[in-house]
């Protein structure tokens, strides 16, 4: 057994994160968007280099309601649903909606405000989904991906989870980079698979 790793999907309403999710574990798309209806936890396996690594991923949202995507505010149950005791994170944003962008901005700068002192840090990789949708987009790919990965120091990938386009991709990068970090030593790791659809649970 390699361990087990509690990942976070975070973003705006409606910016795919349960699409990225379901993509990468089942293989499906839902074409209706449906609110996601209170935060989801799925727990499925997956093998690493002959390791079998049990994850822990979040679907929802460390903020609470409020007028505007841009502001982050407190979780109404911090204990469920903490920051702190989180190993990697994926913030999505719409790549057509800047107020998205700006939501993920937010939320990568509370965390690194919520880690407690001389906590590891944890990966972050920001990502721009609906790239299906490429003509409407607010920025220029590379002026965003140079601001997250220099000023934020964060990771930046894009992807369709409507089409499945690298979402195995951030998965596997977000993965290797959690656990290199975890355990310095360690050689790279290569993602050889998602679980079987029967192994995940959704609680």
């Amino acid at each position: 057994m390699g361990g087990s790793l509690r990942v976070a999907v975070l973003g705006a309403p409606g910016v795919g994160k349960t699409a990225i999710i379901r993509q990468f574990l089942f293989g499906d798309y839902p074409e209706r968007h449906r609110p996601t209806d209170g935060p989801r936890l799925y727990r499925p396996a997956v093998l690493l280099d002959g390791a079998v690594y049990d994850l822990s991923i979040r679907d929802g949202d460390v903020a609470g309601p409020g007028p505007s995507p841009g502001g982050v505010e407190e979780c109404p149950d911090s204990k469920d649903w903490s920051l702190q005791d989180t190993d990697a994170f994926v913030l999505v944003y719409d790549i057509c909606s800047p107020d998205s962008f700006d939501y993920v901005k937010a939320l990568r700068q509370r965390i690194a405000e919520t880690r407690p002192a001389g906590a590891p840090e944890a990966p972050i990789l920001v990502v721009g989904n609906k790239r299906d949708r490429q003509r409407l987009r607010f920025g220029p790919r590379r002026a965003l991906a140079a601001l997250v990965r220099r000023g934020w120091r964060c990771g930046y990938l894009e992807c369709s989870a409507k089409y499945n386009w690298h979402v195995l991709r951030l998965f596997r990068e977000l993965l290797r980079c959690a656990l290199v970090r975890a355990r310095p030593a360690h050689p790279a790791l290569r993602l050889q698979g998602a679980l079987h659809p029967a192994r995940c649970i959704l609680m």
